[in-house]
């Protein structure tokens, strides 16, 4: 009975559980409505993507029709009472610049907004002998064969009894000017007799949609604006004077249409440099347009380059900029990625090597480059005899630092481009003895310095650090300078002085954007402009898996932009 009692009520509540759950049809109508539930949520975040992304367009364009009003309102007020100072002039060149770049994002922002809407739709006689007495003009230029009318009849005896014996070319190197031309692409209609349909070819792909400028101008104005750093308003006067107007707004919106164009080749790239092992960084100043100042931003670069190690990937560069130098932006710009870091002693590059980083953290190379310099400014014998007295002496102490370093550097030149396994032998035998005898000799010199004397500073600067100079003794990837990033930014800097500045943070990102895609070229020894303008011309026509085919180290021309 006790059981049966026990029993009763049990099965009782199992069956109200049994009957308390919903049937199979009611699971079915009750997922139906969270699958529409969520679809409507998606819909409504789509609805509202589209609706910034055009807020974002509409805005941009406001902003470049106020700029180019400003700029024509004080192009006016200059030309009514005169140039009245030097300000005046400047504050045209920064409105100019300012437009420029606002063109150019209005144009980005415009495309991103079509894009979130349609997220389907497409994107000669070569002369042989050569003169002794110079060097000969290159065999790939055409020439041009001008003959002088030959004598009828002797010069001497006045016989017309004459026969050719030889000739006598001269060379003479000239110039043509720019030529400028419009293509007119004709497509035919025709019309069927039978079902009287229209049959006419498809339109072909233009560089930038609704385009008006061929492949080759694009990046004529690319590699003139981010190549040779001729900003828009010099080029605008260059083609004016070439009897071709165009506006300065005109030539922004093209590099802004052209930079989304490019984008997907950008973002190759970028994934490229970042799946490297080692990695170039380094940064420089670029000035930044602010309210009535400028502002100090930063070019950072990263570059891949196995070539000393023997590795087979090809070279690229990846720019990134920044409104300051704080160290949360390498850290942005190499979240994810664990290596080798060839760098300077930048203090903002220190967590990127805390050992609790992740993915992990990444391994510091100092660049021996940086440390020799600061021992060569003082024992520099040319620069001293330049500056004549006043110039301080020649530290005897400096100048045996520089000797010991070279023959550094001299035994490691031996070994670049051997495979990393027999760097690192050839480092262990030959460079790791010279390097301890470096440490030991400055140790030795710094003991019985002052800590004010300079030679002392530039000790401090590597024995502080000694760790990372001679992390390259550990691993044969590891370089001992870190001048392939130098070098990358060497034409930022003699850019500075054309451009002066930055307009905004998005032309920076832009600059950053273009000088990624100039700088892969040319360490793949590839002309950037050719290349551009190739790309340019195909890129809009070639489906997404096959874009490998368009890097710089993939790319091979074809036929017409050789002839061009």
């Amino acid at each position: 009975m006790i059981r049966a009692r026990r029993f009763f009520p049990n099965m009782l509540r199992i069956c109200g559980k049994l009957w308390a759950m919903p049937s199979a049809a009611e699971e079915i109508e009750a997922l139906r409505a969270a699958l529409a539930a969520a679809e409507a949520r998606a819909a409504a975040a789509e609805a509202q993507a589209l609706d910034a992304a055009r807020d974002r367009a509409v805005l941009s364009g406001a902003e470049a029709l106020i700029a180019a009003l400003r700029l024509e309102i004080e192009k006016l007020k200059r030309a009514l009472y005169g140039v009245r100072s030097e300000r005046k002039a400047r504050l045209l060149d920064q409105l100019e610049l300012q437009l420029e770049e606002l063109e150019a994002a209005a144009t980005e922002d415009e495309l991103a907004a079509e894009a979130a809407a349609r997220p389907d739709a497409p994107a000669p006689l070569v002369r042989t002998r050569r003169s002794a007495g110079r060097k000969p003009f290159p065999a790939h230029l055409p020439r041009e064969r001008v003959v002088i009318a030959a004598p009828c009849q002797c010069e001497a005896c006045g016989s017309k009894r004459i026969v050719k014996l030889g000739e006598d070319v001269t060379d003479t190197l000239e110039v043509v000017p720019r030529q400028w031309k419009v293509i007119q692409t004709v497509r035919e209609k025709f019309t069927c007799r039978d079902c009287e349909r229209i049959s006419q070819p498809p339109a072909p792909f233009h560089p930038t949609p609704r385009g008006w400028a061929g492949p080759n101008l694009l990046a004529t104005i690319l590699f003139e604006k981010f190549g040779q750093h001729q900003p828009l308003n010099r080029q605008a006067e260059r083609h004016a004077r070439e009897g071709v107007e165009l506006s300065l707004s005109t030539l922004a919106d093209q590099v802004g249409a052209a930079a989304a164009a490019l984008a997907p080749l950008h973002g190759l790239i970028a994934a490229h440099v970042l799946a490297a092992e080692r990695l170039h960084g380094d940064d420089t100043p670029v000035p930044v347009l602010a309210k009535g100042k400028t502002d100090t931003g930063r070019l950072w670069v990263y570059v891949r380059d196995d070539r000393p190690f023997a590795g087979g990937a090809p070279p690229a560069a990846l720019y990134r900029f920044s409104r300051d130098r704080r160290g949360e932006h390498p850290a942005a710009h190499l979240a994810g990625w664990s290596g080798i870091l060839q760098a300077d002693a930048y203090a903002g590059f220190g967590g990127l090597y805390a050992a609790e980083r992740q993915p992990g953290p990444i391994t510091g190379a100092l660049c021996w480059a940086h440390a020799r310099r600061k021992f060569f400014e003082l024992a520099d014998i040319a620069a001293a005899a330049r500056r004549g007295k006043q110039a301080p002496p020649v530290s005897p102490t400096a100048l045996e630092a520089v000797k010991r370093i070279d023959a550094i550097f001299d035994a490691e030149r031996a070994i670049n481009g051997l495979p990393a396994e027999a760097r690192l032998s050839a480092r262990r035998a030959e460079i790791a003895p010279l390097v301890t005898d470096l440490e030991a000799w400055i140790r030795r010199e710094r003991a019985v310095l002052s800590r004010h004397a300079p030679v002392a500073r530039a000790m401090d600067y590597m024995l502080r650090r000694w760790d990372g100079f001679v992390g390259f003794l550990a691993d044969g990837k590891a370089c001992l300078s870190n001048n392939a990033a130098e070098r990358t930014l060497r034409g930022v800097a003699l850019g500075r002085k054309a451009w002066l500045f930055a307009g905004s943070d998005r032309g920076g990102d832009r600059a950053a954007f273009m000088y990624s895609l100039i700088a892969t070229a040319k360490l793949n020894d590839v002309d950037p402009q050719a290349w551009l303008a190739d790309v340019l011309g195909r890129i809009a026509g070639t489906p997404m898996a096959q874009l490998d085919d368009l890097l710089p180290w993939n790319w091979s021309p074809n036929a017409a932009s050789q002839a061009a």
